[in-house]
């Protein structure tokens, strides 16, 4: 993927990216202002219906009663251990052994870089960002991802293949143009480009700041999947989550990604916001059916104004339980019927999209993202609050723009926190990972990777699921374990069951699982 002029390359016009959001991606905080025009797509038309076999979802049974009962806190298991385990005393030395431990696999990677600049603020946001307007603040931040670019490739090893790549933020269209390129640049000189047909390339946009024109600029740069931040369609919520863009502006960016030959199109949604009613999202649901992006994610809003101080800038007006489940149903329906498979939590994608494909295939994992399609690639974090996954830890970079620059500036990476696996860890991140993305687990294939006897290893474990069980939500025998139609709402209390750090105290940070 090398960088093309910017705004000169025509269009190819082929067919069709709890705890705190730390480093990772978060629905819908890219922010707005523009001097860009958002005038009419050249696309009049939608995306004509695809003729690939269906893959067959499974069953969903919504059973309020359950949902209710089992609403605990919980993690969303992006990681195991999740980054509530990451410790102080994991500094860039603990990193350096497990990228060496990287660069002997030469594996693929992918590439998470982080932007944490918004020029507005959106009150539900819960993600590490800086709310500015001044573009200045991006140069120096440019600055020093050029350097830690260069220095992750010192230690991982340049000429490794980027299989993946994802630009979340904040707002990665903060940046100019011409800084992303610069970026994509460095990239490149470090990284071996994967061809385009392989390869997954995304990044978050904020459609108030990003018009077609940058969106093909970033085709021409080499992204092929998109992430738009929608959240709610209706004019009274998105006043009042301060976050107003009519849908002709998300039209109009979905019709110049497709115009350009992105392959997938994501939507960030959000359900639980003030004023939002079954009657008044299905509205929303209506617009984004015809839209037809290829992927969906519905994030359930985790009210948390003790931890997020814009939070409480909202009205109170927020759906209560009851009704946030009613909003739930009424999304699963809709989205079911209109033939999105749902892939689990807060995921769905059309059955022909790789998402939807990896889950059928068996291949489908969890990331600082969510779902994800690359399981075999050590995951390379930069930028401010960044959280890479490489060898057998996990890392994190600064939180702070101040402790951040510090430490590039001194010559070295900005990891100031993380975590080293144990065997233990190994096994179970190996458990809940196959039981959040596939909904089943086979205890032979755990014995056979880690040389354990998975029922004695499990013992307590398997006595814990027996109310699970009774409730209709598992199914288990002697050979594995099921998660069953009234349980697949329910994944993370089932995959709780396997953390052996669930009853420590900062599990009670999470949000509730619903």
């Amino acid at each position: 993927m090398n960088p093309l002029p910017l705004l000169s390359t025509p269009c190819a016009n082929a067919s069709a990216a709890g705890e705190s959001h730390t480093g990772s991606r978060c629905p819908g905080c890219q922010s707005r202002a523009s001097t860009e025009g958002h005038g009419q797509s050249q696309c009049a038309t939608r995306p004509a219906p695809r003729t690939t076999p269906a893959i067959p979802s499974a069953p969903i049974h919504f059973d309020a009663r359950l949902l209710g009962r089992y609403d605990v806190n919980g993690p969303r298991y992006t990681s195991y251990p999740t980054a509530l385990q990451f410790r102080d005393d994991f500094d860039a030395s603990d990193y350096a052994r497990a990228a060496a431990q990287s660069k002997r696999t030469g594996k693929p990677l992918s590439l998470y870089v982080h932007v944490p600049f918004c020029d507005t603020v959106c009150f539900y946001c819960a993600c590490t960002k800086v709310v500015t307007n001044n573009r200045a603040h991006a140069d120096a931040y440019v600055e020093r991802l050029h350097a830690e670019i260069s220095r992750q490739a010192s230690l991982l090893g340049a000429g490794r293949a980027l299989a993946q790549m994802h630009w979340g933020g904040g707002t990665p269209t903060f940046l100019s143009l011409e800084q992303i390129a610069s970026l994509i640049d460095a990239i490149s000189r470090q990284f071996i480009m994967t061809p385009d047909e392989s390869a997954e390339y995304a990044i978050e946009i904020d459609p108030r700041s990003a018009g077609p024109a940058s969106i093909r600029a970033l085709r021409a740069l080499g992204f092929n999947r998109l992430s738009i931040g929608v959240q709610d369609f209706d004019p009274r919520v998105q006043e009042a989550i301060h976050r107003v863009q009519p849908r002709a502006l998300v039209e109009a960016t979905l019709d110049a990604a497709r115009n350009c030959g992105f392959r997938s199109v994501n939507f960030d949604l959000i359900y639980g916001l003030p004023h939002q009613t079954p009657e008044s999202f299905s509205n929303t649901l209506d617009a984004v059916i015809e839209m037809a992006p290829e992927r969906l994610s519905v994030f359930s809003y985790a009210h948390l104004p003790q931890q997020f101080k814009m939070q409480r800038c909202l009205p109170d007006a927020l759906p209560d339980g009851p009704q946030k489940l009613a909003l739930l149903q009424t999304i699963i329906a809709r989205l079911s019927a209109a033939g999105y498979v749902y892939i689990g939590m807060d995921h769905f994608a059309r059955p022909d999209d790789e998402l939807a494909r990896a889950q059928a295939a068996g291949t489908l994992h969890r990331n600082f993202q969510g779902y994800s399609t690359r399981a075999d690639c050590d995951l390379v974090g930069v930028g401010m609050s960044a959280i890479g996954r490489v060898g057998d830890c996990y890392a994190q970079n600064a939180k702070t723009l101040k402790t951040y620059y510090e430490a590039i500036d001194a010559g070295g990476l900005a990891i100031t926190r993380g975590v080293q696996l144990d065997e233990d860890d190994h096994i179970r991140r190996e458990v809940i990972s196959r039981l959040m993305c596939h909904m089943s687990l086979n205890f032979a294939s755990i014995e056979q990777a880690h040389d354990i006897d998975f029922i004695a290893y499990f013992a307590s474990e398997l006595g814990e699921l027996a109310d699970l069980a009774a409730d209709g939500l598992v199914a288990i025998d002697a050979h594995g374990l099921r998660i069953l139609p009234a349980g697949r709402l329910l994944v993370r209390v089932v995959a709780q069951v396997f953390d052996r750090y669930r009853r420590s105290a900062t599990n009670t940070r999470c949000a509730k699982v619903m």
